[in-house]
């Protein structure tokens, strides 16, 4: 495993967001959601493609917090783009699990 400076740390964005859209992305490869991430001000609404449609319904996103990186730069997936990083742990099967706040945070809110 390489390591990496605290500076380096520094300059990664990881923020906390609520899932206000979700919807289907069949264009993806894989079978995904594209949602509508809020990070309040100043921030706002940014979308991401997630690869987890096999993994989480909808009504379990919707309103849900996410963490994400917000800083990388937007990646093209299939016929959109995607702005944010949603974060999750990888099991070794692949079986992943979204993470989040343990509590209420306000949107936006820097994780370190």
């Amino acid at each position: 495993m390489a390591t990496i400076s605290w500076t380096d740390f520094a300059k990664v964005e990881i923020r906390v967001g609520k899932v206000i859209e979700v919807e289907e992305f069949p264009q993806a490869r894989n079978p995904s959601w594209y949602l509508g991430i809020d990070f309040g001000t100043p921030i706002g609404v940014k979308r991401s493609s997630v690869a987890i449609r096999g993994l989480y319904a909808e009504e379990k996103l919707m309103g849900r917090a996410v963490i994400a990186v917000v800083n990388f730069p937007p990646k093209q997936i299939a016929n959109r783009m995607s702005e944010v990083l949603v974060l999750a742990a990888i099991n070794s099967d692949g079986s992943m699990c979204l993470l989040e706040p343990d509590g209420e945070v306000e949107l936006g809110a820097r994780v370190a």
